[in-house]
């Protein structure tokens, strides 16, 4: 069993690597806020969504207490908290991580055939997969499985075996997971009148005017297909798939029209608009990262 100076140990030494560090209260979680900022009533940690400056010399607000100022973690005011935790937490979007968490051995199978191999973590049930790279942080993105960077923590279990990877594109799409469109005829967006791509916004294209036009309506086609659920995620594949055809076009090559067509397609089988734009920006985002 860890020792209050065990991990008092463990976090520093992970903050003198980059790491920001947070002490684990019984059930694995962060330590309640104190009085002063219970309720959000100090306005919250500058470096979450929203917050204004809370000063608290106390490990409030979970995860956004986190940090690598050996001071603080050593500080009369975090002293309560190490002699109550019972692991280590940390930060992975404040160390430039992501952190595929991994519940059961069933998830564990779907990551050993679906991404790229990784660092991993044992945990009790499962593995953590830690990638280089960060994103927003999702829960229960499939079955077992949780996505963990900004704005999330994860529990230390020590610096698991393999050579860390890049963040792929497959763990980026797990963020635009989608069970269900809203039902037909249900009032989603008012999009305006569909923008539509043609060569004036796409003179740098190499591509002709007839492949675009092709490929950008088989896509429209398949997010259209998806009437009962899906739509969201093909719209994710298909902008990921037409934005990558572009990767070796001097530009501009008219992809936010393209994008655009994409997010109309997804809207009319039913996917809320903010959804929609939200996958097709994902889509073109990754692909451009894959081809950096």
């Amino acid at each position: 069993m860890n020792t209050p100076t065990d991990l008092l140990h463990s976090a520093l030494t992970l903050a003198a690597a980059g790491v920001p560090v947070l002490p684990l209260r019984e059930g694995k979680v962060p330590f309640g806020n104190c009085r002063a900022c219970a309720r959000g009533a100090c306005g919250g940690r500058p470096n979450m969504k929203n917050a204004d400056p809370c000063w608290c010399p106390a490990p409030c607000h979970a995860w956004a207490a986190a940090t690598t100022d050996p001071e603080v973690i050593t500080s009369p005011a975090w002293a309560p908290a190490w002699g109550e935790a019972v692991c280590v937490g940390y930060h992975p979007g404040g160390a430039g991580l992501t952190v595929v968490d991994l519940d059961n051995a069933a998830a564990v199978a779907w990551a050993r055939e679906t991404l790229s191999p990784t660092r991993t973590v044992p945990t009790t049930r499962g593995q953590h997969w830690i990638y280089q790279g960060t994103m927003t942080s999702h829960n229960a993105v499939r079955p077992g499985v949780d996505v963990k960077s900004r704005m999330a923590y994860a529990r230390w279990l020590g610096p698991g075996s393999g050579t860390m990877t890049n963040l792929p594109s497959v763990v980026r799409a797990l963020a635009v997971k989608e069970e269900t469109t809203s039902a037909r005829g249900e009032v989603v967006s008012s999009l305006p009148t569909r923008a539509t791509w043609d060569r004036t916004v796409a003179t740098g294209c190499r591509h002709t005017e007839r492949y675009v036009r092709t490929g950008l309506e088989r896509g429209l086609a398949k997010v259209r297909s998806r009437i009962e659920s899906g739509a969201g995620s093909q719209a994710f594949g298909v902008a990921r798939f037409l934005a990558a055809q572009h990767a070796n076009c001097p530009g501009p090559c008219g992809l936010e029209a393209i994008g655009a067509e994409i997010v109309a397609a997804a809207v009319s089988v039913g996917v809320p608009e903010a959804y929609a734009r939200r996958a097709v920006a994902n889509g073109l985002e990754t692909a451009s990262e894959r081809v950096a």
